[in-house]
């Protein structure tokens, strides 16, 4: 078994659910030639270095994946087949991978990816806390500077009624 990856640059005038049905048809064909789908990772549009079939700009993904050299034929033969792939490229990265090596890649990168979205919680709820307690602090300073003007507006009404009792007199 092998490591592959493979960069492909799909029509970025695609709808979102033809893009998803293209990319569950890679997934798919993957699979059903056994090989084992290590990580699939959309780049977005990008502008490309030159135009292909009329367009200059391109929905790039990576897929990388262990398998035997028919499933890399089956692929591409599907590339080439499919209008909404305007170009592809696949690299072999390792020779001789065991399927256990594999299925231990994708479970540390299932792990990570569980550490990331973990980490990205606790940002938003330090974040979340952090506005909460400014927030607070801003309320309490509002409530201050009201209690300062109230007792300003009453030592002015006191000034003023000194003021008339000496006029008074």
């Amino acid at each position: 078994m092998r490591k592959y990856e493979t960069v492909f640059i799909s029509d970025p005038d695609l709808q979102d659910q033809a893009r998803l049905d293209l990319y569950d048809k890679v997934k798919n064909i993957i699979a059903k030639e056994s090989g084992i789908l290590l990580n699939f990772d959309e780049w977005g549009n990008k502008k490309m270095a030159y135009e292909i079939k009329k367009k200059l700009r391109g929905n790039y993904v990576c897929a990388t994946y262990g398998g035997t050299g028919d499933l890399v034929k089956e692929l591409e033969r599907n590339f080439r087949l499919t209008d909404d792939i305007l170009k592809f490229m696949t690299i072999l990265l390792s020779d001789d991978v065991t399927l256990e090596s594999l299925e231990k890649e994708v479970a540390e990168a299932e792990e990570a990816a569980k550490a990331a979205e973990a980490a990205v919680e606790e940002r938003a709820k330090e974040a979340a806390e952090k506005a909460a307690a400014a927030a607070k602090a801003a309320e309490a300073e509002k409530a201050a500077k009201a209690e300062k003007t109230a007792e300003a507006d009453a030592a002015e009404e006191a000034d003023k009624a000194v003021e008339t009792d000496e006029v008074q007199d």
